[in-house]
C-alpha cells in the first residue's frame, strides 16, 4: 500500500472513531441538559420548621434534581387543607400526616398515603420534669396544650387519654396556636403540651426541663405521610416513585447521622442560621421517636392505621370507616 494511501485510510479511521465517540456522548450531554420537570409541593406548614428535614435535604443534596425534577414548596393550611388541593388536583404531591387520609376519604376526597416517614408517631406527650407526669393518667384536672382541636395531635392526646379511662372532659385542653403551644408550655401555664419534636425542642430551648412520653405507648398514631391522588398514582406513576425516593433519601440522611444533616439543613435553610446544634436535637428526636423502628423505609403500616380508623369513627371524627386500601399504598416503598 502506497504510503498517501495508508495516511488517508488512517485519516478516515480516526474520523470514525470520532463520530463513533460524539454519536455515544451526545444523548448523555442532551440528557444532561435536559429542562427539570416542575413540581409544586404542598406542605402543611411553613417548610422553614425542621420537621420538613427530609424534603429540605432531599432539596439540598440534589436529590429531587437527581431524578428530574424541580421541586417547588408551597405552604397550605394543615394536612386536610393539602389533601383537598392534592385531591382537586392543584398540586400533584403534597404532604400530611398518615391519619390525614382518613379524615379526607370520609369528605370525598380522593387522596392516599404514598409514603410514611417514620414507624412512629409524630406526637410526644411532653410535661415539666418536677411534675413527674409518667402517664396519661395523671393530666386529670390538670392544663394541657395542643395547636388546635382539628389538629391530629390534639386527636392523638385524646387518644392517649382514652387508653387510661379518660376522656377530653376530665382535663384542660388549650388550643394555643403553633407558637402558643409550647411558649404556654415553657412559660408553666400549662404541665403539659402534645407535641412534636420542633415545639420540644422550643421549650427546651427556652428553658423548660422536660419528660417526653411518646404516644405510641397508648395510642399509635402515625408519622408524616406523602399524598397523591388517585388520578395522579394511576396515571403517573413514575412521577410519584420519583418524589418518594427522593425524600426518603432526606430522612435517610437524618438517621445516618443527624449532625452532618443539621449541618446541610442550615446551610439550605438559612432561618436557623447559627442553630446547628438546636436543628440536631431536633433531629436527634425525629430518629427516636418518629423515624426509627421502620423496616422498610416510608412503609406504612396498615393494622395501624385500620386500628387508628377505628378510633376516628368511634370518636365522631368521621362517619363510618373507608376499606384500608384506600387510604393508602406501600407500591412506591416496597416496589409491589
Amino acid at each position: 500500500m502506497k504510503k498517501s494511501t495508508l495516511m488517508i485510510s488512517k485519516r478516515l479511521t480516526c474520523v470514525s472513531l470520532l463520530a463513533s465517540a460524539m454519536l455515544t456522548v451526545m444523548p448523555l450531554v442532551a440528557q444532561a441538559q435536559a429542562p427539570l420537570q416542575e413540581v409544586t409541593y404542598l406542605l402543611p406548614a411553613p417548610g422553614t420548621l425542621p420537621a420538613f428535614g427530609p424534603w429540605m435535604l432531599a432539596q439540598a443534596k440534589g436529590y429531587y434534581k437527581a431524578e428530574g425534577l424541580d421541586v417547588k414548596f408551597v405552604a397550605a393550611r394543615g394536612g386536610v387543607d393539602v389533601a383537598k388541593q392534592v385531591g382537586a388536583g392543584n398540586a400533584v404531591i403534597g404532604g400530611a400526616i398518615g391519619d390525614t387520609p382518613i379524615i379526607a376519604r370520609a369528605q370525598g376526597i380522593p387522596v392516599k398515603a404514598v409514603a410514611v416517614l417514620g414507624a412512629g408517631s409524630l406526637t410526644q406527650l411532653v410535661s415539666h420534669k418536677d411534675e413527674r407526669i409518667e402517664s396519661p393518667r395523671e393530666l386529670k384536672g390538670k392544663t394541657v396544650t395542643v395547636i388546635s382541636y382539628t389538629d391530629t395531635t390534639y386527636y392523638a392526646l385524646l387518644g392517649m387519654l382514652s387508653k387510661v379511662g379518660l376522656t377530653k372532659n376530665d382535663v384542660t385542653i388549650q388550643a394555643a396556636g403553633p407558637a402558643g403551644v409550647w411558649q404556654q408550655f415553657a412559660a408553666k401555664k400549662a404541665v403539659a403540651m402534645a407535641g412534636v419534636p420542633d415545639w420540644t425542642a422550643s421549650a427546651m430551648g427556652a428553658g423548660a426541663q422536660v419528660d417526653i412520653l411518646s404516644a405510641d405507648v397508648y395510642f399509635k398514631s402515625m408519622a408524616q405521610a406523602i399524598l397523591a391522588s388517585d388520578e395522579t398514582i394511576q396515571k403517573n406513576p413514575q412521577l410519584i416513585q420519583k418524589l418518594v425516593r427522593a425524600t426518603l433519601k432526606g430522612m435517610k440522611d437524618i438517621m445516618a447521622n443527624p449532625k452532618d444533616a443539621a449541618i446541610a439543613y442550615v446551610k439550605h435553610v438559612p432561618a436557623h442560621q447559627g442553630k446547628e446544634a438546636d436543628i440536631q436535637r431536633v433531629f436527634e428526636m425525629y430518629n427516636k421517636f418518629v423515624y426509627a423502628s421502620q423496616k422498610v423505609p416510608g412503609q406504612m403500616d396498615e393494622a395501624r392505621l385500620i386500628e387508628l380508623q377505628k378510633f376516628y369513627v368511634s370518636n365522631g371524627v368521621v362517619p363510618k370507616e373507608t376499606p384500608a386500601k384506600e387510604l393508602y399504598t406501600n407500591q412506591f416503598v416496597t416496589g409491589k
